[in-house]
């Protein structure tokens, strides 16, 4: 973000104005508000910003190992983006196949399939990642709105959230 107080947008990363944060996490978890205690909140919304946060730098990765190709670089291979200690995510848990199903009444199932996917591929992240956005007290249409929502925060409010609230993981 600016020095100037200005957005910042990156590709594909969101963007949300300085200031502006703090009102855009309130929002997201006020649409929680009814749908599940609100200890709870902080679990839904953490999980998709982890994910979100994930795939943003693999996506990072990715564009640049697709500039690589000719040189032998596979952006489909995943120890291309281990040796980086960077997470590999499987293409169904990438934020934007999951930012585009998010209106689907599907979408708690596809993002516990998501997270998942992550784990299988990730063993350090085996039994860490929540999967229960599928649950039937967990409104479908709330969770693509936070989807929407969470797909506005740019990565580098993603890693202080992630690295600040308890998701603090690391490639082994």
């Amino acid at each position: 973000m600016s020095a100037q107080g200005k957005t910042t947008k990156t590709a594909g990363n969101g963007n949300v104005a300085p200031g502006r944060l703090e009102a855009e996490l309130w929002r997201t978890a006020d649409a929680l508000r009814g749908s599940m205690d609100a200890a709870e909140y902080k679990h839904v919304v953490l999980g998709l910003i982890f994910l979100k946060y994930i795939s943003d730098a693999f996506e990072e990765k990715y564009a640049e190992l697709e500039t690589e190709i000719s040189q032998g670089a596979d952006p489909e291979d995943p120890d291309e983006y281990r040796a980086e200690g960077i997470f590999w995510v499987p293409p169904e848990a990438r934020w934007s196949h999951l930012k585009a199903q998010a209106r689907q009444p599907t979408i708690g199932t596809l993002v516990d399939d998501a997270m998942a996917g992550v784990e299988q591929d990730n063993p350090s992240l085996n039994g860490v990642l929540p999967r229960d956005y599928a649950r039937p007290a967990l409104d479908k249409q709330v969770l693509g709105g936070l989807i929407d929502r969470v797909s506005n925060i740019a990565n580098p409010v993603c890693r202080f959230l992630v690295q600040t609230h308890g998701f603090v993981y690391h490639q082994r």
